[in-house]
């Protein structure tokens, strides 16, 4: 089983505390699922083409079933709707490689 990445790129926070509470506050509800942060970062070089981003944010999960678990849980619900509330964001979800 291919572990799954979830990549999120924020465009724009219009909310700034909002967002910090959504940053604090969903994690315990992302570990639940077994997914875990790998890149939390607002810099970035651009090597090729364009890229609109303040901030870049890479989690990994053990599977796709299992982020979508969460993504649509009862429990992460109500953050992703306070994300959505206070920033533009690009979402993605991609599968690694298998071993």
């Amino acid at each position: 089983m291919s572990k799954a990445y979830n990549i999120v790129n924020i465009v724009k926070i219009h909310d700034k505390k909002k967002f910090y509470e959504y940053v604090v506050g969903h994690v315990t509800t992302l570990e639940k699922f077994g997914g875990k942060f790998l890149v939390k970062g607002d810099f970035g070089e651009v090597l090729e083409g364009s890229w609109d981003s303040n901030l870049i944010v890479v989690q990994e999960f053990p599977s796709v079933e299992l982020f979508k678990a969460w993504y649509d849980s009862d429990e992460y619900r109500p953050w992703r709707e306070l994300r959505q509330s206070c920033a533009e964001v690009n979402v993605i979800l991609t599968q690694g490689c298998s071993d």
